[in-house]
């Protein structure tokens, strides 16, 4: 019954992929996860990019940057890389602010490749001019945010935070992602002082 939430808790950020395809009609499936996201106003700015052509997965790696926290260590080494893309663009003249619509679309796409068993990760750091050029994005489109996708080919896990939101490798190469407590976060009917 509670199945949204299992993959809610299950979701974690992957960076390192088994190099099996996507089929292209599992990847349409997640846009159209993220297409019926709420939208403010219902103005729907955003339109979505898939990219899983090799020679242009090559490319489009080249202009993202990858855990900031442990850069160049987080970075996915050849043979580990995304085997797609999904670049999520706003439309401004529908819309010039629509980054929240973006975002609710995001994690609908991330939430809907993870129950297919698809890792994700969600980039924002973007050389964008290059992208732009490279996917041929006409300029009333801006580019929010580009959706990393593959199997999974390492291990992510949440931990208690104790005093730092950065993430870390251990020696077997597992991701660990300090959360904050919810009690630490959650006010009922009003604020408390913690």
């Amino acid at each position: 019954m509670d199945k949204v939430y299992q993959i809610i808790l299950k979701r974690r950020t992957i960076r390192r992929f088994q190099q099996k395809r996507i089929p292209f009609a599992l990847l349409k499936k997640i846009v159209n996860g993220g297409r019926l996201a709420p939208s403010g106003a219902n103005l729907q700015p955003c339109a979505y990019i898939v990219v899983d052509n090799s020679t242009l997965l090559d490319k489009v790696f080249a202009t993202l940057k990858w855990a900031g926290y442990i850069a160049p260590a987080g970075n996915p080494p050849e043979g580990k890389r995304p085997t797609a893309y999904i670049i999520i663009l706003i439309n401004k003249e529908i819309n010039k602010y629509g980054e929240k619509d973006a975002a609710a679309s995001i994690e609908n796409m991330i939430l809907t490749a993870l129950e297919k068993g698809i890792g994700s990760c969600w980039i924002g750091s973007i050389e964008r001019g290059r992208l732009r050029q490279i996917l041929k994005i006409p300029e009333e489109h801006k580019i929010d945010s580009v959706l990393a996708l593959g199997y999974p080919d390492e291990k992510s896990v949440a931990e208690s935070f104790k005093g730092s939101v950065k993430y870390w490798k251990d020696s077997s190469g597992v991701f660990h992602v300090p959360k904050r407590d919810l009690n630490s976060i959650l006010h009922h009917n009003v604020w408390r002082q913690k």
